[in-house]
């Protein structure tokens, strides 16, 4: 029997009894079913069993994150904070390593893209694609594991140690909205998570 995969959005260990009351735990309890449906559907370790495969996974993240990132960007309002947080460029990165060029990057499909008013809205659905960087760093160790240097990693290990630093600044950032910003911020981080699993767990070959 094939032990369970590693989750690929583990955004955080279970809070403690200190930290139940934050926004982060809060966000994390509100997220949680389709969180876990996300993980459920989408069997990673199958995708990217294959150079193929994970070439095709890596061009529907693609255009999930072309959809996501200038709606999160508008929401924001604040390019400094997020412009780390970018990945959209690494993803180009790695494609190209796979044989797609900039035209058939740019001809990728992408989902519709969201309507986040406010930075409550915009950290709901942030929370979904910051916690995707943590648990993506085990992606990348199997990635490699498997295919060697011939599997490009800039989308699932391009942060290294900076991964954990910059989790760890976005759950203050987020830690500090004020109370009228949490129920977008559900509402988001619901929507993202639900839209992310239809998008990914119907990807067309590539």
């Amino acid at each position: 029997m094939r032990a369970a995969p590693a989750s690929p959005f583990t955004s955080e260990p279970e809070p403690g009894v200190s930290e139940r009351e934050t926004l982060h735990a809060r966000l994390r309890e509100a997220t949680a079913d389709a969180h876990a449906a996300l993980e459920r559907d989408l069997d990673w370790q199958d995708k990217v069993a294959t150079l193929p495969g994970y070439r095709a996974l890596l061009a529907r993240l693609r255009g999930f994150h072309a959809a996501y990132e200038p709606a999160i960007a508008a929401g924001l309002s604040d390019a400094d904070f997020l412009a780390p947080r970018r990945r959209l460029a690494a993803l180009d990165t790695d494609l190209a390593a796979l044989g797609l060029d900039e035209a058939a990057r740019d001809a990728l499909p992408a989902p519709d893209a969201p309507v986040l008013d406010g930075e409550g809205a915009a950290f709901g659905a942030l929370y979904v694609l910051e916690g995707s960087t943590l648990g993506g760093l085990v992606i990348g160790r199997h990635v490699g594991g498997l295919h060697g240097q011939a599997a490009p990693l800039a989308y699932y290990a391009g942060r290294g140690r900076e991964a954990g630093p910059l989790w760890r600044r976005f759950r203050e950032r987020l830690d500090g909205l004020p109370p009228t910003q949490e129920a977008p911020a559900f509402a988001a981080g619901i929507a993202t998570f639900d839209a992310m699993r239809k998008w990914l767990t119907t990807a067309p070959a590539v």
